[in-house]
């Protein structure tokens, strides 16, 4: 036989503040939450899962949203979206980042192109120091200007030829309008070539450089005579270039009128070359800078030649 062992309960007392059923205390939540909370009854069961009939899911992600609201208030200085993802931020800044590749691209590009004018001046200017003092040591071996700058002028036709004739170079379509517009150029740039020969021929190679020099001066001043304009800072540039020649020609010791006048005409025959040449030739853009000069050079020939037989 079995027997219970009854333990006689100690009585339980409620008090008045427990044992009654008062609804819970409305949660607070911000002005912006949709739905408002909903008092428990008698019949609401105690579920973790929903209180007041809100998703449990829901107050985590208001809680979140609070909690990112408080950091903000205490940090003002935070930059504004910076709670975006990052790939959503570099999404947004890939046009920005584009635009400074770009311009990085073209700033660099610029460079390049400013460094490669820079060595040809160089190039160029080394060149012609060389030319002159080697023009001059054959001007004192064959004194005839006339003679030796036809055999330049014949030297530099029978170079682009042999360029031409091996496809080193491109040869252009020669055509009656482009010969006619090569005439004007050309003939300056004969009065141009025997004026520094005979220049040369007559005064030191140093004194007759130096008045070359003085070749932006005449560009200038010719440019605005046939109607080009020039800011004032141009026209104050050329003032050291006129003073430094100046200076020059008066102590220079092989000084003579004969070397001045030919280093100025060379001058001139060389800045009406040049403006003329941008002048009449706009219309052939396709030939490049070496074959224009190659076929300027060619019909020099033929102006100088016949003269310098005459001369000489």
């Amino acid at each position: 036989m079995f027997t219970l062992n009854l333990i006689p309960s100690s009585p339980i007392t409620f008090s008045k503040s427990t044992h009654q059923y008062f609804p819970i205390k409305r949660i607070q939540t911000p002005k912006n939450l949709a739905e408002s909370p909903v008092f428990l009854t008698k019949s609401t069961p105690l579920n973790f899962n929903k209180i007041h009939a809100c998703p449990f899911g829901k107050i985590q992600a208001l809680s979140t949203k609070t909690t990112h609201l408080g950091k903000i208030l205490e940090n003002p200085s935070r930059k504004a979206g910076s709670h975006i993802p990052k790939a959503a931020a570099s999404s947004e800044s890939n046009p920005e980042g584009e635009a400074e590749s770009v311009e990085a691209a073209a700033a660099a590009k610029s460079k390049a192109k400013t460094l490669q004018l820079a060595l040809v001046f160089g190039f160029w200017y080394f060149q012609n120091i060389v030319f002159n003092i080697y023009n001059k040591k054959a001007l004192n071996v064959f004194p005839f200007p006339w003679l030796l700058a036809s055999f330049q002028l014949f030297a530099g036709s029978i170079w682009m030829l042999v360029l031409w004739s091996l496809k080193l170079q491109p040869c252009p379509k020669i055509t009656k309008p482009f010969i006619i517009a090569l005439l004007g150029p050309a003939l300056f740039h004969t009065i141009g070539h025997i004026s520094a020969c005979v220049s040369f021929s007559k005064v030191a190679v140093s004194f007759t450089h130096v008045i070359k020099s003085s070749e932006p001066v005449f560009s200038v001043v010719f440019s605005s005579f046939l109607g080009d304009t020039y800011p004032l800072k141009v026209w104050l540039s050329i003032l050291p270039i006129v003073l430094g020649c100046s200076l020059a020609a008066i102590t220079e010791v092989s000084f003579n009128f004969q070397g001045l006048w030919g280093a100025l005409i060379s001058n001139v025959g060389f800045v009406l070359r040049n403006i003329y040449s941008k002048r009449s030739l706009q219309n052939f853009k396709e030939v490049n800078g070496l074959n224009l000069y190659g076929w300027i050079s060619i019909i020099s020939l033929f102006y100088l030649f016949p003269v310098a037989v005459l001369v000489e």
